[in-house]
Formats: structure tokens, sequence, C-alpha cells
């Protein structure tokens, strides 16, 4: 009898489990897996009948708000040296607290030049720098250490502001190095930035070579100095005279676009003189003002490399074309090594200028002092980023206070 009620009361149970089960299936929502019948369309009105009308949303009574303008994107502020030199500044932080002094002693001559050494002034450039600041404190001029620092200061800017390469005490050089044509006195050369010669005149052509290196960023160089010179409204025609690096002639003409330049490119592994001369020719058929010509890079050492530079320089400078600068493209951060480069760029091809990369990014912007004292070489350009907008002209007071104030 027992089991007999256990079997019913199991029974019971299974029921009871059976009947949950069934009910909580009929109370899941469709998305858990039961099917949806749509409801059936509306009947059509029956023949005859008025078609219901189209709900109509009438615009607000009065005019139109006015559509706001979109806000226009503020232009990126030009770098400051400032800001930008903060690693070469590092290396004359500890000068300016010894120039704090109220006396001139041992130790502040030994700070003094360890400093400029660091900063890769150079040792002709630090020891001329040292003798006169020396002979000043003898005779009185400078007493205390803050006199000093502004002796220093007038010392740099003086080194810095040398005299650009067309000018007359240089002429005769110039015009005996493989066919460069300064201009004459009564020719106008107007200065660009930094004393950047664009000529102008009629029936010529102005070409700028970008000469250096392998790596140094000659292509790039070009394409921010093309930005600038039609930002100036000029119009400029970009010549791809680096036919051995791959995808040289695709990155300048990218900056070619995006400067609405027109460039003059070449087969790889192409003759780049043809392709300058092809260039200068074109720019004179269409009315181009300027004419920049990037080049292979090359070891100042190969002589062959050298020997193809020097004609793609006459071949430049020959009717309707005239170089009015060679720029060499240098990189800061290889310090002194870049004065052997620049000896050897100038010999062959009478550089004008200087554009100095990379001086963001180093300790030893100071080769800029040595570059102009030992060389007689402007640094016109000065990289300091990435940005497109990062290539600034040189101002040799701007330069020198920043590394002192």
């Amino acid at each position: 009898m027992i089991a007999l009620w256990i079997i019913l009361a199991v029974i019971v149970v299974a029921a009871l489990a059976v009947a949950v089960v069934a009910t909580r299936r009929r109370g899941r929502a469709p998305e858990e897996g039961r099917t949806v019948t749509a409801p059936p369309p509306a009947a059509p009105p029956p023949p005859g009948a008025p078609a219901p009308s189209p709900t109509v949303t009438a615009p607000p009574e009065g005019p139109a708000p006015p559509l706001e303008a979109p806000a226009a994107e503020e232009a990126a502020p030009p770098p400051s040296l400032r800001d930008r030199l903060g690693r070469t500044r590092g290396v004359f932080s500890g000068l300016r607290a010894a120039l704090s002094r109220p006396t001139v002693e041992a130790s502040t001559w030994d700070e003094l030049e360890e400093t400029l050494l660091r900063a890769d002034v150079g040792v002709t450039t630090t020891q001329a720098l040292l003798a006169d600041l020396r002979r000043r404190v003898e005779a009185g001029e400078v007493r205390d250490g803050a006199e000093l620092l502004v002796a220093l200061r007038d010392d740099l800017v003086d080194l810095l502001e040398i005299e650009d390469r067309w000018d007359a005490a240089t002429d005769a050089e110039l015009a005996s190095s493989d066919g460069a044509v300064p201009p004459t006195d009564d020719e106008v050369v107007a200065p660009v930035g930094r004393s950047l010669r664009f000529d102008g005149a009629p029936g010529t052509v102005d070409v700028w070579l970008f000469v250096g290196v392998n790596g140094v960023g000659k292509t790039t160089t070009v394409g921010k100095v093309a930005r600038q010179q039609a930002a100036a409204g000029r119009s400029v025609l970009l010549a791809a005279g680096d036919t051995f690096r791959a995808a040289a002639g695709e990155q300048l003409a990218t900056w070619a676009e995006r400067t609405d330049a027109e460039i003059v490119r070449g087969a790889e592994g192409g003759d780049p003189s043809a392709i300058v001369f092809d260039a200068v020719q074109r720019a004179a058929a269409r009315g181009n003002d300027l004419v920049l010509a990037d080049t292979a890079g090359r070891l100042h050492t190969k002589v062959n490399l050298v020997e193809e530079l020097k004609k793609i320089r006459r071949v430049a400078d020959r009717e309707p074309g005239r170089v009015t600068e060679v720029l060499l493209v240098l990189d800061a951060t290889t310090g002194q090594n870049g004065l052997v480069q620049a000896r050897q760029f100038t010999e062959a091809v009478a550089v004008t200028g200087v554009v100095l990369t990379k001086l963001d990014g180093t300790a030893k912007g100071g080769v800029v002092v040595a570059i102009q004292r030992e060389l007689g070489l402007p640094v016109k350009l000065v990289g300091l980023g990435e940005g497109v907008d990062d290539l600034v002209p040189f101002e040799p007071a701007t330069f020198v206070d920043a590394l002192l104030d």
C-alpha cells in the first residue's frame, strides 16, 4: 500500500514539472526562437472609396533659421626655436647657472669650454670665442658672470650674422666654380626668408638645387620649400632628379599634389641632368617662376657621383635656367661630420646655403656656429620637426637667445 502511494506521488510531481515547462515555452519572446506570424495586411479600400491622404508635417512659420557655418580650422602656430631646442638648451643649462655667479672664476672658463664642446660648436670656434672673452675680461670690459653671458651672446650672434654667398666679395670665386653665375649689381635679387635668392628676371627661370648625402631629408625638404613658395604666390615646378632611390619620384609627386605644383620625372636610373634640363625648359614654356630640383644622395667621397652633380649644376645654369641657390641639406644629428660633407660639396657645386634638418632631435645644435664660422656658409633654413610647416627660416639672434636665456 505504501509503495502504491509513493508511485502516485512520483506521477503527480512529474506531471507538475511537465506543466511548468510547457508554460515557460509558451511565454518566451519571439526572439528566443518562437515563430511569429505577421498580421495580415489591411484590406484595400473598396472601389470608389477615397484613398487615405498622406500625413504632411508643415514647416514652422517664419523664416528658416540660418545655417551655422562650420568653424574654420585654426592654423598651427609656427614652431618656436626655444620650444624645439630642448636638448641643446639642456647642454647650456649648466653654463647659465655658472654665469649667474657675481665673479668670473677659473671654473667658469672650464664650464664654458666644456659646454661649447658638448654642443658641438667645434674646437676651433670654441677656442676663438674663449680668447675673445678672456681678452674682454682682462681689459675690464666684462666684470661678472652676467656680463660674460651677454658678451658670449653678442659674440655668437656676430658669428652667425655672416653675409650671403652671392655678395660681391665672393662673386669671383662663385663665377669660376663650374659655371656659377652670380647676379650683377644692376640686377634685382630679392631675399625670401633668410636670404633665399629669387631673381625673377624676365626670360629666365630661377633654379634651386638641393644636394647632400643619403638620408638627410632632401626630398622632404624640397616638398616643404615648395609648399612655402606656393603659399607666397609663386608658380613652382619640381624636378625629380633623384632617379636612383626607389620611390623618390613617387614621394616628390605626392608633394607636387599637396602643393599644386607641376613635376617633371624620368625613368628609374635615368640621367638626372636630362630631367633637370627638361624641367627648366618646361618651366620657361609654361611661365613657372621657380624650379626646385631634387638630386640623389651621394657620398662626398665618391668622385664619379660628385662629377655627375657638377654636370647637373652646369646643365641647370644653361639659358633660360639660372641657379640662384644651391642648398646643402645636412642632418644636425651628425654634428661635426657635417663640416666635412659641407666642404666637399661646396668645392664641387658652389653651395650657397645650408638647410639643417632634425635640429629639434639633437644636443649638437652648436654645429650651426661651426658651419657658419669655419665654412662661411649661412644656415638658411632649419627643420624643427616632421610637420609640413616645421621648416623655418634661421634667425641668428632668436637661435642664440633660445640657448642662453
